[in-house]
């Protein structure tokens, strides 16, 4: 599996892999929550940080990791190359390459615990709410 650098010209197709894969996960937000947070994620987020894919033989992106400050800031999987081993993937190539130590996870997703757990984070702290202030709570695991 080869992960390269996204750029900007792939924001596009990162912003439809980052929808769906949150429709597919996040079912605690909602359809107002999603459309607030389209534009944030494009325009400000994806510039904030180290953006890494996955794509496949024809160049369409299967997943992508986010990395700032030695933090996950984002791992998002196409729902139907979800069970691939692509998140693994890009989860150790962010830990051996990045140097991420951190990642926070919405409690209310208990499938994305279990991953890093499996991966080796632990959880070590909690905040009642999300990085926009919404009461989502974030449980923040470390590898350390």
């Amino acid at each position: 599996m080869r992960i390269e650098n996204a750029h900007k010209e792939d924001y596009p197709e990162l912003l439809k892999v980052w929808e769906a894969s949150v429709r597919a996960t996040h079912d605690f937000l909602s359809e107002e929550d999603i459309s607030s947070l389209r534009p944030l994620i494009l325009k400000h987020y994806f510039d904030a940080v180290e953006l890494c894919c996955v794509r496949d033989e024809i160049g369409k992106i299967l997943g992508f990791c986010g990395v700032a400050d030695g933090n996950l800031e984002m791992l998002f999987i196409a729902p139907d190359s979800r069970g691939r081993g692509i998140g693994t993937a890009l989860c150790r190539h962010a830990v051996d390459r990045l140097g991420v130590t951190k990642v926070d996870v919405n409690e209310q997703n208990p499938q994305a615990l279990g991953f890093y757990r499996h991966l080796g984070f632990k959880v070590v702290g909690r905040s009642p709410l999300d990085g926009q202030g919404n009461l989502f709570p974030l449980l923040h695991l470390s590898l350390h």
